[in-house]
């Protein structure tokens, strides 16, 4: 049984949203994440330890650091979830627009 989280758990929180975006660009070890936060490097610690259980960063020990590189390719789960919802929500907004065109059709030749 996989006992990793949810990845939507893990984006759910604005603290790991950003510890992401900080190692979008390039790894990063843990004392260099904590310096961006308002909050303990314990803390920051524990937000790097879920995002690791979820599999959207890999942590690598480098000599006496610890680097955290992203995994982007998890993020796929997320934007195919967001997809689905994308396009039922343009059909829909889609729908009502026609419907709303055609009201103000109808009311322009009313008058």
């Amino acid at each position: 049984m996989d006992t990793r989280r949810d990845i939507f758990q893990a984006i759910a929180d604005p603290t790991r949203r950003g510890i992401i975006h900080l190692i979008s660009g390039k790894p990063e070890n843990l004392t260099a994440i904590a310096e961006n936060f308002d909050m303990s490097r314990q803390a920051v610690t524990l937000h790097i330890k879920i995002l690791e259980e979820c599999g959207l960063i890999m942590i690598r020990q480098q000599g006496r650091e610890r680097y955290c590189e992203l995994q982007p390719e998890k993020l796929k789960e997320v934007d195919e979830w967001v997809s689905h919802y994308r396009t039922f929500w343009t059909k829909k907004f889609t729908s009502l627009k026609n419907i709303i065109d055609n009201e103000n059709k109808k009311k322009t030749k009313q008058k």
